[in-house]
């Protein structure tokens, strides 16, 4: 690609995209006054591996401007006790520049369960709100204007009861369908591999991804049905080449498994997200995002064939990496999340939450959790970093590592595809094996000291006492989730309950798409557990293979 091609991005593409959204500021300069151009190439043009941003192959971003126009979204997670509990986080984060809502579920309501169930009642609110019925939902979403505000719901196995949940609530607050905007994680096969919160088996939990995602497509266009995650793959212990290979391949078996029911890969492919984790080799993060973006349009336009570069454009959330946060000398864990949330952004994600330095021991605290909000601020407005695009672009490591990355992820994606896909090669153990036995090196690389831990194995303080008050859940919310889900019970409708039950099983049973049923049993009050009780009859449960 020569200078030609360089005037020809900047009068097309880049002026179709400043057309829509111009730049934040009419003159962009370093602080001693030099001028920042938008966009660095080698002077011989710039390769077609890397491209420009916003067009084929996405190596250097999916939008021409990033974030010259528009920083990322600031999207902390929230999500503890009961939906009034959530919901005065949500407005205490609005209130400090949080521009994105993203909610925690608790474990019942993950797997499935209302909270008076006997298994969920130990858990009730503890890692996440509690969501027994829609009037939990309404409750959540309270004085949060959804067509205004981007919303996501991090849960997977139940995620098909939660979207059909927010549909509802959207469309009460008067939010026509094609306004309402955000992602449900409702990535399946992650779950099986690295969280192990699923209900149903892997091929029938599939299903229902794809149901979610016609239904959306149609009922909801702006909206994400699927947020592919990376995340919890790699705080299972994986390294970057696996988080690639197995989030893009589970990504590759959805829209797959799309166009094998009759959906155009044009139709579902431009609403999958990802959401990818953000450890502590600074370069190699960087050169993840560039690599995943490059490989996964290359696979959407070359192996499934999909003709929209809106269905090629990797577009992705990012969190700093849980796993790497210590409870010793939790300040440290300031520093380590401000340089992850660095990487993230020098690899160019969309949205970004960064954690809270108490994480290690508790839901964060309203200090911690402004701390890591105001990270995110200084990145976005303090260091001039907004103001590139890909400014590493062209670093002879950066771009070697983008190689390595994106050929030996590709490398790993066809061998689980010979062995017969993804499904297969979670029911036999194989991705799991993966993932224990990167795990396990790297705890011995940290007990053999070849890799340090600051304040664990290296730098070592004696444990004093918490530098932080410990956050206090209200030791009576189980009691009063369990009293409001009862009393929908007793004032719903009984037979209409009754009725939507078995139109979920007949849609279930017939192979037919859930989603119309689902919803309809949402209105009617029908609860998380029943829905999921419904087809836990048709599908059965599942254990997944013993890898040890």
């Amino acid at each position: 690609m020569s200078s030609a091609d360089l005037d020809t991005w900047r009068r097309t593409t880049l002026a179709a995209s400043l057309g829509k959204m111009p730049q934040r500021k009419p003159r962009f300069a370093t602080l001693s006054g030099i001028p920042v151009d938008d966009l660095y190439t080698d002077a011989r043009g710039t390769d077609p591996r890397i491209g420009f941003p916003g067009e084929y192959p996405f190596t250097r971003g999916v939008h021409p401007t990033m974030y010259r126009a528009r920083p990322w979204t600031i999207r902390q997670v929230a999500g503890f006790g009961t939906a009034e509990n959530t919901n005065e986080r949500y407005k205490y984060l609005l209130a400090h520049g949080e521009t994105g809502l993203s909610t925690d579920f608790d474990l019942p309501t993950l797997l499935g369960y209302d909270s008076d169930h006997p298994i969920a009642v130990p858990e009730i609110g503890k890692i996440g709100v509690a969501v027994d019925t829609i009037d939990d939902v309404r409750l959540l979403m309270k004085d949060i204007p959804l067509g205004e505000v981007s919303t996501s719901y991090t849960i997977n196995a139940s995620a098909f009861v939660l979207m059909g949940m927010y549909e509802v609530v959207a469309k009460e607050q008067g939010v026509a369908a094609e306004r309402i905007t955000g992602t449900i994680q409702n990535d399946i096969l992650k779950e099986y591999t690295a969280q192990n919160e699923y209900i149903y088996p892997p091929a029938e939990a599939v299903k229902l991804v794809v149901d979610t995602m016609e239904y959306a497509a149609k009922a909801m266009p702006r909206y994400n049905p699927v947020s592919v995650s990376g995340y919890h793959i790699r705080d299972a212990g994986s390294n970057a080449i696996q988080e690639l290979a197995f989030t893009l391949g589970a990504a590759h078996c959805y829209v797959t498994e799309a166009v094998k029911r009759g959906l155009s890969a044009d139709f579902v492919a431009p609403r999958v997200s990802f959401f990818w984790n953000i450890q502590n080799d600074f370069f190699e993060e960087i050169a993840k995002f560039r690599a995943a973006r490059r490989l996964w349009a290359r696979m959407m336009r070359d192996w499934v064939g999909a003709k929209d570069p809106r269905s090629w454009m990797m577009r992705a959330h990012a969190q700093t990496s849980g796993v790497s946060l210590t409870a010793q000398q939790p300040d440290n864990n300031i520093a380590r999340t401000a340089i992850q949330a660095l990487a993230g952004v020098l690899g160019g994600t969309q949205s970004l939450h960064t954690n809270s330095k108490d994480e290690a021991f508790q839901i964060p605290s309203e200090g911690a959790i402004k701390i890591a909000v105001r990270t995110q601020q200084i990145l976005a407005l303090e260091n001039r970093v907004c103001d590139v695009v890909d400014p590493l672009a062209g670093s002879y490591y950066v771009e070697q590592l983008t190689d390595r990355l994106e050929e030996e992820a590709e490398a790993l994606i066809r061998e689980i595809l010979d062995r017969g896909g993804m499904v297969r090669s979670i029911e036999d153990g194989f991705i799991q094996r993966q993932i224990a036995d990167t795990s396990a090196a790297f705890q011995q690389a940290l007990e053999a000291r070849e890799e340090y831990v600051v304040g664990v194995n290296v730098h070592v303080d004696e444990e004093g006492e918490l530098p932080f008050e410990a956050f206090q859940l209200d030791p009576d919310l189980a009691e009063r989730q369990i009293r409001r889900t009862r009393a929908v019970r007793r004032s719903r409708s009984a037979a209409a309950v009754g009725r939507s039950l078995k139109e979920i099983r007949r849609s279930a049973e017939a192979g037919t798409n859930v989603m119309p049923a689902v919803v309809d049993a949402i209105r009617a009050q029908a609860t998380v557990g029943e829905m999921c009780d419904v087809l836990r009859e048709v599908y059965g449960g599942y254990r997944g293979p013993i890898i040890f």
